[in-house]
C-alpha cells in the first residue's frame, strides 16, 4: 500500500486531457495542482508552474475568482503559486516547490521570505485557521 498522496496510478496521472471540445467562447477548462479542503475551515489551492513560467491570465482569473468566493463564503482560503525545476520524465515533490506567489485576502502578494510550499502551508494554518 501506498502512502497516502503519493502517485497511486502513475499510468493514468500520464494520460493527458484534451479540453478542445469544452470550449465557451474564449473560454476552456483549466487544471488545478493541488487541492486541500482543511477540516471545513480552509481551502488552499495550489498551482505549479515550471521555473519561471508565466501563470496565464485565463487561470489566473479563475484561480482568483474561486479563492476570492472561497472568502466571501467565510472560509479562509489561499491560493499557492509554485516554482519548480524538476524534467518531465520526474516525479514532482510539490511539498519543496518553492511559493513565487499566493492569493490571499482578495490580493495577489509576493512571500516576504524564501519558503517551499510545505513550510508556507504550515504557516497559513498556524496563523489563520488554528487560532
Amino acid at each position: 500500500m501506498l502512502p497516502r498522496g503519493a502517485i497511486q496510478y502513475r499510468e493514468r496521472a500520464k494520460q493527458l486531457r484534451d479540453y478542445s471540445g469544452l470550449q465557451f467562447g474564449n473560454i476552456t477548462p483549466t487544471d488545478i495542482d493541488g487541492l486541500i479542503e482543511y477540516h471545513n475551515k480552509a481551502y488552499i489551492i495550489i498551482e505549479l508552474k515550471f521555473k519561471d513560467a508565466i501563470l496565464p491570465a485565463g487561470q489566473r482569473l479563475a484561480l482568483e475568482r474561486m479563492t476570492d468566493d472561497l472568502s466571501k463564503a467565510q472560509k479562509d482560503a489561499i491560493c499557492i503559486i509554485g516554482a519548480h525545476t524538476v524534467e518531465p520524465n520526474q516525479d514532482i515533490d510539490v511539498a519543496n516547490a518553492i511559493v513565487v506567489e499566493y492569493r490571499w485576502r482578495m490580493n495577489w502578494q509576493l512571500p516576504r521570505q524564501h519558503y517551499n510550499i510545505r513550510e508556507f502551508i504550515e504557516l497559513f494554518l498556524s496563523k489563520v485557521v488554528e487560532r
